[in-house]
């Protein structure tokens, strides 16, 4: 059974799959407002997905930690640098969204 999350995100990913193909489709002279508004959205839409996946993540990380320490309280000093760990990682996705939407900024200008 499909949940109604899960539908939502699907439909997402398909739309960014069809609309992505479409930007880099453009020639060079021609549609050239349409590009940076492609550039702009692109930019927009990966630090918004990035700050909502890297918040999930972060959320059932700390969770799942908590869970854990909470169950076993003498294993709390082996879970916590695992914890930090992942989330260092989790954060890094999000910072790797952020460059890249600098990045398509960026060509806004030029």
């Amino acid at each position: 059974m499909i949940r109604k999350g899960m539908a939502w995100t699907a439909l997402a990913i398909l739309l960014m799959v069809a609309v992505v193909p479409v930007a880099f489709a453009q020639e060079v002279g021609a549609g050239a407002g349409q590009a940076k508004a492609g550039l702009g959205l692109g930019a927009g839409f990966s630090i918004g997905l990035a700050a909502l996946g890297g918040g999930i993540g972060q959320g059932l990380t700390a969770g799942g930690a908590l869970v854990g320490i909470s169950r076993n309280p003498g294993a709390s000093g082996k879970m916590f640098v695992p914890m930090i760990l992942g989330l260092v990682l989790i954060e890094s996705l999000a910072i790797y969204a952020l460059l890249i939407s600098f990045q398509l900024v960026g060509k806004l200008g030029g």
